[in-house]
């Protein structure tokens, strides 16, 4: 047990840390069923995150950007995206007319998973170069297009004014384009900052970018130039 908490004491810091920021969601939302929808997300992403940290664990880095996402998630659940105190603030600062609680969690949302999604299509993929800073942003942009469609049809199965509480549009008709691309910005972001320390801290940086860029030898081309050497290969 003491060798388990030696090797995960951050690990466990962190879903402590999650699990208190939760807790206090939970208790009194201004808007329960908005709460419970919005926390379809977290009931869903945690057993994914806990059990493939068994067979395939993610960094330290990217656990904690992790973390922070899913607090600031839940604590926009706890008053909704469009009514969380400090969007308000945000409001003020920035001169809108508009909470913009919910543009900051969008735009968190490309900051902070970005790294996590690049780790992983590091590793699995074995992206490297140029395409190891590309698809992270092109997955985020993805991941939040797939959002804003399910929470369109979350949005019109339920009630009018839950829906309304759950997209926190504030009246923008453009605010589901606009928060995609602040997660996209967010995901840009994130990618600039690690090829800048790559290039930094890599010696091997501007190589490897120049290299993937690069079809390897013995490369040939897809299309009807593979499926006819499949063909004859079956007839032979």
């Amino acid at each position: 047990m003491q060798t388990f908490l030696r090797q995960h004491w951050f690990h466990l810091f962190l879903l402590t840390t999650f699990a208190i920021t939760w807790a206090w969601s939970a208790w009194n939302p201004l808007h329960p069923d908005d709460w419970l929808l919005e926390n379809y997300l977290v009931f869903a992403a945690l057993p994914i995150i806990l059990i493939s940290a068994r067979s395939f664990p993610l960094s330290n880095i990217s656990y904690t950007l992790i973390t922070i996402f899913m607090c600031l998630h839940v604590i926009g659940s706890h008053y909704t995206y469009a009514e969380t105190p400090f969007g308000y603030t945000l409001q003020e600062w920035l001169g809108s007319d508009r909470n913009m609680y919910d543009r900051l969690v969008h735009f968190s949302f490309g900051l902070l998973l970005a790294y996590p999604v690049r780790e992983i299509l590091v590793r699995l993929a074995q992206l490297r170069g140029f395409w190891a800073y590309f698809f992270p942003v092109d997955v985020t942009f993805a991941l939040s297009s797939i959002y804003e469609i399910i929470e369109w049809q979350a949005a019109k199965a339920v009630s009018p004014e839950l829906g309304a509480a759950f997209l926190g549009s504030q009246g923008d008709i453009w605010d589901a384009q606009k928060d995609m691309l602040l997660a996209g910005l967010g995901s840009i972001t994130t990618m600039l900052v690690v090829l800048a320390l790559n290039l930094w801290l890599n010696s091997n940086a501007w190589s490897e970018i120049r290299n993937s860029l690069k079809a390897p030898s013995g490369d040939s081309a897809l299309g009807e130039t593979r499926l006819r050497h499949w063909w004859s290969n079956r007839r032979g």
